[in-house]
């Protein structure tokens, strides 16, 4: 059995699909950081210093200053603001997802179905011009 199982996990697509799952996960904590930590604190200056974090809906009936303080004291929440930033990584891997198999379905239809060359046409040369013919106009 473990014989089988070490042709199983060997196999290539398993392989493939181990290494996909480690790259997906460090690049979801690329893209997370890329909102909270760069695209967010922007969107939240413009709208009027907003920390899109600390946005919460506090469901026990106490003042808490942050979604932080909230959990530590062991409220229930709702942190739409934590949702907004989950919602925009979404959103931006789902996009750079949308363009690389954009890409790669291209660039497989130019393998599939190459361009057909065309032979260039090539004129014979001009012979070399004899006497120009001079007509006279009646005035």
């Amino acid at each position: 059995m473990l014989k089988e199982f070490k042709e199983f996990v060997m196999r290539g697509n398993v392989l493939d699909l181990a290494v996909a799952v480690v790259i997906g996960a460090a690049f979801g904590k690329i893209i997370a950081s890329l909102v909270d930590d760069i695209i967010m604190p922007p969107i939240g200056l413009a709208l009027g210093n907003v920390d899109f974090a600390n946005l919460f809906v506090n469901l026990s009936g106490k003042d808490y200053p942050s979604v932080a303080a909230a959990k530590a004291a062991g409220a229930a929440t709702l942190n739409y603001g934590i949702f907004f930033n989950t919602i925009f990584s979404f959103l931006i891997i789902a996009f750079v997802i949308f363009l690389l198999i954009r890409s790669y379905s291209k660039s497989k239809s130019l393998r599939l179905h190459p361009r057909p060359r065309i032979a260039p046409i090539v004129f014979p040369p001009f012979p070399p011009r004899r006497h120009a013919a001079r007509i006279a106009l009646p005035s």
